[in-house]
C-alpha cells in the first residue's frame, strides 16, 4: 500500500523545508528590528481607544450602581411622601371635624348666653316686682298697724288735709291709703 518514494526525493523535500524555515526565521529577525522602529500609529490609536473603552465601561458600571441607588432612594422617598400625605389627609379631616364641632359649640354657646341673658332679665324683673310687692306689703302692714293702734284715723282728719289731698299732696292720708 505504501508507495515507495525514492530516498533522494525525501531528503530533498526535508532539506528544502529546513532551508525555507531557516530563511524565514532570519528574515523575521531582520524585519522585527525595523518594525519596532516603525510602529503603526493606528495601533497606538487602537490601544488608546481600548483603554478609553475600559474606563468608560468602569464608569458605566459605577453610573449604573448610582442609578440603582438613586432609584432605591427615590422609591423610599416616594413611600415616605405617600405616608406623609396620608397623615396630612387624616389631620386635615380631623381639623375639619374639629372646626365643625367648634362652630356648633360657638352656636350653642351663643344660644345659651342669649337664654341666660333672657333669664337674667326675667330674674331682675321678678326681683323688682318682688321688691315693689314687699314695699307695698310693708306700707300696707304699717298702715294696718297704724290703724289698729289708732294713730291713723281718717274720720278725724281736718278738712284742710282733705283739700291738700285733693291737690295731690304726697303726705296726705288718702295717698297713703291708696298705696295700701
Amino acid at each position: 500500500m505504501f508507495v515507495e518514494i525514492p530516498q533522494n526525493l525525501i531528503l530533498m523535500t526535508v532539506g528544502a523545508f529546513l532551508l525555507g524555515w531557516i530563511l524565514s526565521a532570519i528574515s523575521a529577525r531582520m524585519g522585527s528590528g525595523q518594525r519596532a522602529k516603525k510602529r503603526d500609529p493606528r495601533d497606538d490609536r487602537i490601544r488608546s481607544l481600548d483603554a478609553e473603552l475600559r474606563i468608560a465601561r468602569t464608569e458605566l458600571a459605577s453610573a449604573h450602581e448610582k442609578v440603582k441607588k438613586f432609584e432605591e432612594d427615590l422609591e423610599t422617598t416616594n413611600e415616605g411622601i405617600e405616608k406623609r400625605d396620608g397623615v396630612i389627609s387624616h389631620q386635615q379631616g380631623r381639623i375639619e371635624e374639629l372646626q365643625k364641632d367648634l362652630k356648633e359649640s360657638v352656636i350653642k354657646t351663643r344660644e345659651l348666653r342669649h337664654e341666660l341673658s333672657d333669664r337674667a332679665t326675667e330674674n331682675v324683673k321678678s326681683e323688682v316686682k318682688l321688691r315693689e310687692v314687699e314695699t307695698e306689703l310693708s306700707v300696707a302692714q304699717a298702715s294696718t298697724d297704724m290703724i289698729a293702734t289708732g294713730v291713723l284715723d281718717y274720720s278725724l282728719a281736718p278738712d284742710k288735709e282733705r283739700e291738700d289731698d285733693e291737690e295731690g299732696d304726697i303726705d296726705s292720708p288718702e295717698v297713703s291709703n291708696a298705696a295700701t
